[in-house]
């Protein structure tokens, strides 16, 4: 009677384990972002303040923690002056900060400079406004990832700009972003292409990870 008991019992245990939904599949690991640092500078200048000499240090440091890593350091400024001006100081403003870095431990082979002039303001502002937070270099410490995959997805990225982009092939950076992922530089290529994709609402391909 006891054994017959106990059968029963056990029987009831284990309906009752196969009635319990299957645990919960683990969430995919966030994304994380490379790190990102901003050096601002004061209006027609391309001189660094000692703040900027602060972040630029802190942006090495970044830089030497992650093996393989390269730098993308990108010039902006405001809307004040002529647009072909602007472009030019951002380039200066870039390389400025690229020669800092160098001075920190920073391979030149490792910085890509880019200048965008008036393009990708942080503050939206009209023609002909001095903004400080609009006159900075954004350096980006893009951790390499596989070579194989990163091609595909620069490519792919080159391809979707070509197709939705509006400007002419001459303007911008996304054309120097293009030929850098062609020549195998996709650290320099995909943060530009994205962040154009992504200003202009574009919806990124997938990347393979």
């Amino acid at each position: 009677m006891m054994k017959t008991m106990f059968a029963v019992i056990a029987a009831a245990f284990l309906l009752s384990a196969c009635d319990e939904p299957p645990p919960p599949a683990a969430a995919p690991p966030p994304v994380v972002a490379p790190p990102t640092f901003m050096v601002f500078f004061d209006w027609d200048r391309s001189n660094l303040s000692a703040q900027a000499m602060t972040t630029i240090q802190q942006a090495a440091d970044a830089f030497k923690t992650k093996g393989g890593a390269r730098v993308v350091a990108t010039g902006h400024t405001d809307t004040s002056g002529p647009e072909a001006y602007n472009m030019a100081l951002s380039l200066r403003r870039a390389n400025t900060v690229k020669d800092a870095l160098v001075k920190q431990g920073v391979p030149a082979t490792a910085i890509t400079t880019i200048g965008r002039g008036e393009a990708g303001l942080l503050v939206k502002t009209a023609d002909g406004v001095r903004e400080p937070q609009n006159r900075r270099v954004e350096i980006v410490v893009q951790v390499a990832m596989g070579s194989k995959d990163d091609m595909a997805y620069c490519a792919a990225l080159s391809a979707l700009y070509r197709k939705t982009s509006t400007r002419s092939p001459a303007q911008g950076p996304e054309p120097e972003a293009m030929a850098q992922c062609a020549a195998g530089n996709t650290a320099a290529g995909i943060p530009v292409l994205e962040k154009s994709l992504r200003d202009a609402k574009v919806e990124l391909p997938k990347r393979m990870m």
